[in-house]
C-alpha cells in the first residue's frame, strides 16, 4: 500500500464479524488507511470504536440471524440512530433497508426502501468493474473521480423509497441503473467493494477514516 492513501489520526474501526465473507481484504485497506482495526463478534466487542464497518456478502435471512445472535440488530441501529459513522459494504448496505425481496427478510429498518433484485440486467450476477457515478457531493468521494470505477459482485440492490431520493449518493448501470452509493448522516452504505477496488477504492476508505477520526483529520 502506498502512502498517498493513508489518513493522519489512528481512528478506532471495529469490523463487525458475523460470517458473512472473507475480511481480510477490508482489514488491509483500513489498517493501510491507517486505522487501528479489530474483528467484533458481539456488539460488546466493540468498545470505544469511532467507525463501525458492516461488509458482507451473500443473502439477507442468514445475515440477519447471525446479527442478533451476536446481539448486534438493536445496538446497529441504536449506533445509526446516535449519526455515529458507519461504513456498509454490500451486504452491509442492502440490510439498512427494511426488507430483502431475495428470501422476504426483515431488516435493519434504518433507511425507508427494499433490496430488489437487479432485474433487466444482461448477466447476474454483476461481477466486475463498473462506473459509479455520483449524484452528490460527499467527502467519502474526494479526490476520486465523479465516474471512477469500482468493482461489484452482486445481484440484489438497494432500492429506496421515493421520498428518500437525497439519500442517494451514486447510481451505476447494468442494464438497468441501481444505486451504488446513499449516504445520511453519518451513515455511509456502498453496493461495490471498495476493498478490491485499487486505488481509488482505497482512497474512499482512507477518507472514511479520516471522516470518522473527527477534527483531527487531514487529507492524504
Amino acid at each position: 500500500m502506498t502512502a498517498e492513501v493513508r489518513a493522519a489520526p489512528a481512528a478506532r474501526v471495529a469490523v463487525v464479524d458475523y460470517g458473512a465473507g472473507n475480511l481480510v481484504s477490508i482489514e488491509q485497506a483500513l489498517t493501510a488507511a491507517g486505522a487501528t482495526v479489530h474483528r467484533a463478534t458481539t456488539f460488546e466487542e466493540i468498545g470505544d470504536a469511532d467507525l463501525l464497518v458492516v461488509p458482507g456478502v451473500g443473502a439477507a435471512a442468514p445475515a440477519m440471524d447471525r446479527l442478533r445472535a451476536g446481539g448486534f440488530v438493536d445496538p446497529i441501529r441504536d449506533w445509526i440512530a446516535a449519526d455515529r459513522p458507519y461504513l456498509g459494504i454490500c451486504l452491509g448496505l442492502q440490510l439498512l433497508f427494511e426488507g430483502s425481496d431475495e428470501d422476504g427478510a426483515e431488516t435493519l429498518g434504518v433507511l425507508p426502501g427494499r433490496t430488489v433484485r437487479l432485474d433487466g440486467a444482461p448477466t447476474l450476477p454483476h461481477i466486475g468493474w463498473n462506473q459509479v457515478e455520483r449524484r452528490a457531493a460527499h467527502p467519502a468521494f474526494d479526490r476520486i473521480a465523479d465516474d471512477a470505477d469500482f468493482y461489484f459482485v452482486h445481484s440484489y440492490v438497494g432500492a429506496p423509497a421515493p421520498d428518500s431520493a437525497r439519500d442517494v449518493l451514486a447510481e451505476t448501470e447494468h442494464g438497468t441503473r441501481f444505486v451504488s452509493a446513499v449516504a445520511r448522516g453519518n451513515v455511509l452504505g456502498v453496493q461495490f467493494h471498495p476493498e478490491r477496488s485499487g486505488a481509488d477504492g482505497l482512497r474512499l476508505i482512507a477518507n472514511v477514516v479520516r471522516l470518522a477520526a473527527g477534527p483531527a483529520g487531514t487529507a492524504a
